[in-house]
Formats: C-alpha cells, sequence, structure tokens
C-alpha cells in the first residue's frame, strides 16, 4: 500500500497547471514561459568531450565523482568563494534534486530532542524539500517568504521551542521564484542561529551564476568567515543554469566531512552516478567561466527589458537574480487562465508553488514567468502579457 504519509504530498505544480488550462483554446500563438528550462547555447565543445570519451559508456562510473571532476568542482569553489573544499568534502551528482532529497534522507535524525523532528521549508518552495521531509518521516513547517521579509523565509522570528527540534532548514539563494538574494546579514543570522539551536542549513544555491549586479554570497563562505562547525552547512550547486545544460544532470553537494561520508554512504547502496562522458564534460565546464559571463549577460538584456516594460505597474520589483519574474497580480490562477484564453501566453500561478498557512499561501497574488526564451519573443511576450493583465 501507499503509505499514509505521503498522502498529503503537496501537488505538482505542472499536472495543476495543465488541469486549469488545457481545456481551453489559447488565444493566440502559444508562448511557453512556465518552465525554468534554459534555452541559451551550451559550450559548444561540451558534445566533442562527450565523444572523444564515449568509451566510458562501457564503464560503471565511480559514485562520488571521478578524482578529476571533484578537482574541478573544488577549483571551482575556491575561486568562486574563497572557500577551500577538498575532494572529501564534495560528491558529484545526478542533478541537484537527487541531492537534495537524499541528503535528508542521510543527515536528518529520527528524533531532535525526543520529538518529531521538524524541517523548515521557504513558501513559495521548491517541491523536493518538502516531499523529502515527508520522506524521512519529519514535519515541515512553511516559512513564508514575501515583500515584507524581503521575499526570505525569516525563520529567526519563529519560536525557540520550534527552532530546538529543527534538524534541517532548507534555503534558496537566489530565490525561485522571486530572485530575492540572502545578504550575508542573513546568512550570518542565519547560520548564528542554525549554531544555537543546533541544526543544519542546506543551502540550495542553483541559480547562484546568473545575477545582475554583485555575485551572490554564499553559504559557506560565510560559515567560514563566522567559524561556524564545518558540518553545519551544506551546499548544492548545478550545471543546469550556470552552463545551460539542464540535461547533462550534473550538479554537487559540498559539507563537512561527516556530512558527505553519510551521503556518500547513502549514495552506494541507492544513488545514480552520472556516466563516465559526462563527468568528463562537466570537468571542463567546470573549470570554464567564459560561457557563464555571456549566458548572464543575455539574462540581463532580458531583465533590463522588463524593467522597462513594467516600469509602471504596481508593486513590480525587479529581481536580483535568477531568470524569474514574480509578477503581482490580484489572484494567480485568473490571471495565468485570463492570459491563455486571450493571448496563449502561458504562466505558472503562484499558489502552485505554496501551500497555504495560518498568513495565507504567499503566493496566491503572483505569477512566475520564467525568461529563458530568446531576447524578442520574451520581448514581445512581456509587452502581450502586460498588456492583457495591467493595461
Amino acid at each position: 500500500m501507499f503509505p499514509e504519509r505521503f498522502s498529503n504530498l503537496p501537488a505538482y505544480a505542472f499536472p495543476r497547471l495543465r488541469a486549469l488550462l488545457d481545456h481551453h483554446q489559447p488565444g493566440g500563438d502559444v508562448v511557453h514561459m512556465t518552465i525554468g528550462e534554459p534555452k541559451h547555447a551550451f559550450p559548444a565543445w561540451v558534445t566533442d568531450v562527450i565523444a572523444e570519451h564515449a568509451e566510458g559508456f562501457n564503464r560503471y562510473p565511480p559514485n562520488d565523482g571521478t578524482p578529476e571532476l571533484l578537482d574541478a568542482i573544488s577549483g571551482w569553489i575556491g575561486r568562486r568563494y574563497g572557500v577551500e573544499v577538498g575532494a572529501e568534502q564534495i560528491m558529484a551528482l545526478n542533478g541537484t534534486r537527487e541531492g537534495l532529497y537524499n541528503a535528508l534522507m542521510a543527515l536528518c535524525p529520527e528524533t531532535k530532542n525526543g520529538q518529531t523532528p521538524l524541517v523548515l521549508v521557504p513558501n513559495p518552495f521548491y517541491q523536493v524539500y518538502a516531499v523529502a521531509a515527508i520522506s524521512v518521516g519529519a514535519e515541515p513547517v512553511f516559512v513564508n517568504a514575501e515583500a515584507e521579509t524581503g521575499f526570505m523565509p525569516d525563520y529567526a522570528g519563529l519560536q525557540p521551542e520550534v527552532l530546538d527540534r529543527v534538524a534541517v532548514a532548507y534555503i534558496c539563494s537566489p530565490a525561485n521564484p522571486q530572485g530575492a538574494v540572502a545578504d550575508r546579514a542573513y546568512w550570518r543570522e542565519l547560520i548564528a542561529l542554525a549554531e544555537k539551536h543546533d541544526f543544519r542549513i542546506f543551502a540550495d544555491e542553483c541559480y547562484s551564476e546568473i545575477y545582475r549586479n554583485e555575485a551572490p554570497v554564499g553559504a559557506l563562505e560565510v560559515a567560514k568567515e563566522m567559524g561556524a562547525d564545518p558540518e553545519r552547512v551544506v551546499i548544492f550547486h548545478s550545471l543546469s543554469k550556470r552552463s545551460n545544460l539542464p540535461g547533462l544532470r550534473s550538479g554537487f553537494v559540498a559539507g563537512g566531512p561527516e556530512c558527505i561520508r553519510r551521503i556518500r554512504q547513502l549514495r552506494a547502496y541507492s544513488g545514480a552516478p552520472l556516466p563516465l562522458p559526462l563527468q568528463k564534460a562537466a570537468e571542463k565546464v567546470w573549470a570554464d567561466e567564459a560561457h557563464v559571463v555571456e549566458n548572464r549577460r543575455l539574462y540581463a538584456e532580458k531583465f533590463a527589458l522588463a524593467d522597462e516594460i513594467f516600469a509602471g505597474v504596481p508593486g513590480y520589483q525587479s529581481p536580483e537574480a535568477g531568470f524569474f519574474l514574480w509578477l503581482p497580480v490580484e489572484d494567480g490562477e485568473e490571471a495565468a487562465l485570463k492570459l491563455w484564453k486571450e493571448t496563449g501566453v502561458r504562466v505558472l500561478p503562484g499558489a502552485y508553488l505554496s501551500r497555504e498557512t495560518a498568513a495565507g499561501n504567499p503566493g496566491k497574488g503572483y505569477i512566475r514567468v520564467a525568461l529563458v526564451a530568446p531576447k524578442s519573443q520574451v520581448q514581445d511576450a512581456l509587452i502581450t502579457l502586460r498588456d492583457c493583465l495591467y493595461g
């Protein structure tokens, strides 16, 4: 039988969207702005590297990542954050969703201070956070991330008796969907809170390389500055957004030696390591920054367009990072349906990324719009969207 604890899984966003829209005819040529699937070109030489090492498909790949790949990731962390992280503190992932799920399986205790452990989840949230918590028998606590809190969850505002039960706090910075960035002060407060109440921080930093002005500060970077327990922070990164390679399924998790030992131990039984030719490609991609700079430039152009197009829209906030717009509307479902029926532009209601709480659903008054299409298509679609919803 299906375990009872899974009966309350959060409904996945895209089946809900299909149920909302697909029995209506689109009001124009269909433009997809729902899924955060990068469309910019990845480095042309990636396929050459895969072909050159194709014989590796004939061998089982190492579970944790090849030494060369781990060294490349270690070098990138050092260059990006100024933190020395040895290969023994890194594990390659088959996409970070796997890591965000399995890290909780490996590191969440069965009890915390004699009670069911709590897992803090920003609301809106990436669905895997909540499902991982339910899978390990923990209780997810959804903390609203709204305009009043800078679109970051105010974990410090929780009661001490709640924080004493927390085993893990998920945090996404830059945030999906709002594009908010945890600054150094936010990280310092959260890490100090984790030290005081003895919980771990899972920092989902997959959008860290798509930013407007300054590179976002990293959780591991601040933890080192503070001299925090090296097991306190676990970070997750990916080539999907940074390098436009979602199909490569290459990411990594890094943290304290004991955390990574336990995650590696679980991976030995249940993980799906990256095939060797793909590991060789990932090794080269992590070592190259030129394509990342160009990728960031292309997104900056589209954000500049958005700022111009929505300049007169009340409540519009230009995101600091990521590649989504989080646009204020009266009701996200009604706005998405109206937009689809009248124009053919397809967006995601913010409520589909959020949970109802005592304070309401923080995504209800928003739609998420992905700026992954080519610039000209994005420009036309945003003008159409503005005229339809805000005209």
